[in-house]
């Protein structure tokens, strides 16, 4: 698995990034009459079962919703599960879609009421409006990279046949749709620079359709792939096809819902139908495996990664492609460790493993003789998150803290330079050919917009290639790493960043952003939607919680399964750190994460209702349960356990968001965010999530929940859809953290 298919295998986590481009959801809904829908809804729902008296706030009435007698048997322990039929697809679902439209009026209706929306929304389409830049790849002595222009919904792919010609536009998925919502979710330029593979992603869900376009005379061949997931395009060295993995297809009713199982390995080949592409690789005794294929720089060997689930721990098969005949044997197995594929030299493969090294290390497998492995790189004090193999050297991306160092070797791991970052920041990318000694990488941070910079491996010079112009001012704002203890004396790091004029009077309203598990690592990076925050006069703080990867496997491993509870103890320390330290209060703070970081606030509200004034858990895995039930879900059990496990249920049972809510408790402001066809982290969990924390609201404060529609979990939905659903949770914020913008702001 190359650095590029890793970071594409890793699609099937629960991850929601707090977003730093313009690939974020949202579409606007429009809706009937709020007293239609709300009659309508409850006609529908009474049939499903009882109806749940939802209590009466000063402000809002919530529609009612169905219960039904449903219980289930864990190890002898009966679980009560009153909505589980908020789980059936919104598609297929009359009712759900009811219940869909009459909270949705609700919430739409309650944050049209908030004034400072509007201005808000104004202030981040200006912030937005600047011009973005990706990596560029070089396939054929070509340069491919992506470009918003500011506003544009999509992202555009130019070409550069040289560093000096003007850039020409190659695609633009802006046409594809009226609406924004269909995207270009990767791309992947052939060797040769003649044609330009690429997935198309519609609605955000997480199946990609594969097509071709010849790159000379902009002609979209009739190729066309479906039926993908979790895969990239590997091509072979001379160009003529590529390698993927795709899964058998599935009848429409089960598409977006039902589990992914019996991926394996093809080869199509350039003007051939998919039903003609060449099986290559699969174990069918193995239905839950799945597969990731690589063609060496050198055309040489194709080396398949096969994995599992979320855990990083692969099997190595590879296969000889200049032997006739030759087929796919393995290499590595055991799914015991991580072992990430950089590239090759000769007949040596190179891998960064956690073998005997949870912080990281390389080394060099000889297929003729593979039971022999060369340590290149040993572990360091610092984890090595990244490899690649350019111009003759290893570039290595440490982290230290959670922020970049960058450290170049030669193929015997020696240190021959490395590269000079700012500082408090994330360096990322350095891709390229063994034999092409120019890189590209960005460089980013909490209040330094990115630099898309081109490295020269050999000498070391640096220079920029591409920068972003941001209307701001990034000398106005500071940004600190502090360290707290959590409840066990684990030492956290947190950054906290704002305006240098914000005075730290205890009274400031903050907002405490985490992730916490699957390995992912939380660093520095530019957000429009943070900056705006910081802008309004707002504190954001960024925990690297237990369960990432921020100091290597040990400290995943102390936040999964059973270890769990560590990651929520960690959060509510930093809260309590926040306001011990007088950042903040209690009536000022406020709690955001997604996906997995969904689960995480889900979890830390129940646990400690009273130390937030907020939260907004946004497509949340909400019911620990069931959740490997459906889509990508049986993937997380490496990271959660599994309540088919007697001690696995009991530590699920204890936190899961769903289960541990308490009637007749005064909850924070609760905004739930979600889309009605997520097949990542599907909506039901956020849908029984909302309606059963609205049943037990005891206070005043509101219980909201946002579903959008024609949008997945988070990726290649448009930008103005995403301006939308950030100026909706800004103003959630500001209407119940008693926060004013300042005097103009958006104006």
């Amino acid at each position: 698995m190359s650095e590029n298919d890793y970071a594409i295998q890793k699609n099937l986590l629960p991850f929601y990034p707090d977003y730093t481009s313009s690939n974020d959801p949202v579409e606007k809904l429009i809706m009937n009459s709020h007293s239609l829908l709300v009659l309508l809804a409850a006609l529908l729902l009474t049939a499903c079962g009882n109806d749940t008296p939802l209590p009466e706030t000063a402000a809002i009435k919530y529609p009612p919703t169905a219960t039904i007698d449903q219980t289930d048997d864990y190890h002898g322990t009966i679980v009560a599960d009153p909505y589980r039929w908020l789980e059936d697809d919104v598609r297929e679902s009359e009712t759900v879609k009811q219940w869909v439209d009459s909270e949705n009026e609700l919430t739409f209706a309650y944050l049209a009421t908030i004034k400072e929306r509007e201005p808000i929304r104004a202030r981040l389409e200006a912030l937005w409006d600047y011009e973005r830049y990706g990596l560029p790849q070089k396939k054929g002595g070509r340069y491919f990279y992506s470009y918003n222009d500011g506003l544009q919904n999509q992202e555009v792919v130019y070409r550069q046949d040289s560093l000096q010609d003007e850039p020409e536009l190659l695609i633009d998925p802006n046409t594809w749709s009226d609406d924004g919502t269909i995207a270009l979710a990767s791309y992947f330029p052939s060797p040769t620079g003649d044609y330009f593979a690429y997935l198309v992603q519609d609605g955000g869900s997480d199946w990609r359709i594969a097509r071709i376009m010849s790159i000379e005379s902009g002609e979209v061949l009739d190729d066309k792939l479906e039926w993908l997931k979790f895969t990239g395009l590997s091509w072979t060295a001379d160009g003529s096809g590529f390698y993927y993995s795709r899964y058998p297809a599935t009848g429409a009713d089960e598409k977006f819902q039902s589990l992914n199982k019996n991926q394996a390995v093809y080869f199509h080949r350039i003007g051939d139908k998919q039903a003609d592409d060449r099986l290559v690789y699969t174990h069918p005794e193995h239905p839950d495996w799945g597969y990731s294929a690589n063609v060496t720089d050198d055309g040489r060997y194709l080396v398949i990664t096969v994995w599992k689930g979320t855990d990083d721990r692969y099997q190595i098969a590879y296969q000889d492609l200049q032997t006739d005949g030759a087929q796919p044997v393995m290499l590595i197995e055991g799914f015991d460790f991580d072992y990430t594929l950089i590239g090759n030299v000769d007949n040596e493969l190179y891998f960064r493993t956690n073998e005997a090294a949870p912080r990281g290390r390389l080394i060099a497998i000889d297929v003729n003789n593979p039971d022999l492995r060369r340590e290149v790189i040993p572990q360091n004090i610092d984890v090595l998150s990244s490899a690649s193999l350019v111009g003759g050297r290893i570039i290595g991306e440490y982290m230290q803290d959670a922020w970049s160092l960058v450290r170049i070797f030669d193929t015997d791991g020696k240190q021959v330079g490395s590269v000079d970052l700012p500082g408090i920041g994330t360096a990322s990318g350095f891709s390229g050919r063994v034999d092409d000694a120019e890189t590209f990488f960005r460089y980013e941070s909490f209040d330094t917009p990115p630099t898309i910079n081109r490295l020269n491996v050999v000498s070391g010079e640096v220079e920029i290639f591409k920068r972003s112009a941001v209307d701001f001012n990034s000398d106005d704002y500071t940004v600190e790493q502090v360290f707290y203890e959590s409840r066990d004396g684990t030492r956290v790091p947190m950054f906290i960043s704002h305006r240098k004029d914000v005075v730290r009077d205890g009274d400031r309203p903050t907002l405490l952003y985490g992730y916490g598990g699957f390995n992912i690592s939380i660093q520095p990076s530019f957000s429009i939607t943070r900056l705006a925050w910081m802008e309004m006069g707002g504190i954001y703080a960024v925990a690297n919680l237990r369960g990432g990867g921020e100091y290597g496997e040990e400290w995943h491993q102390a936040g999964t399964r059973l270890n769990k509870q560590n990651v929520f103890d960690d959060f509510i320390a930093a809260g309590e750190y926040l306001i011990e330290e007088n950042y903040t209060n209690p009536g000022k703070l406020a709690i955001f994460g997604g996906s997995n970081g969904g689960l995480l606030v889900g979890a830390v509200t129940n646990q400690r209702p009273e130390l937030f004034a907020a939260a907004i858990p946004a497509v949340g895995v909400m019911d620990m349960l069931r959740f490997q039930k459906f889509t990508a879900g049986r993937f997380w059990v490496d990271d959660y356990g599994s309540a088919d496990d007697p001690e696995e249920f009991k530590a699920l049972y204890a936190y899961s968001p769903y289960h541990n809510i308490e009637p007749e408790t005064h909850y924070p402001a609760v905004l739930v965010t979600t889309a009605d066809t997520d097949d990542r982290v599907v909506p039901g969990h956020s849908f029984k999530y909302a309606a059963a924390l609205q049943a037990a609201q005891a206070g005043d404060a509101p219980v909201l929940i946002r579903i959008e529609t024609r949008a997945g979990h988070g990726a290649g939905v448009p930008t103005d859809k995403v301006i939308e659903e950030y100026a909706d949770r800004w103003a959630f914020l500001l209407e119940n953290l008693d926060f004013e913008l300042p005097e103009g702001y958006g104006k």
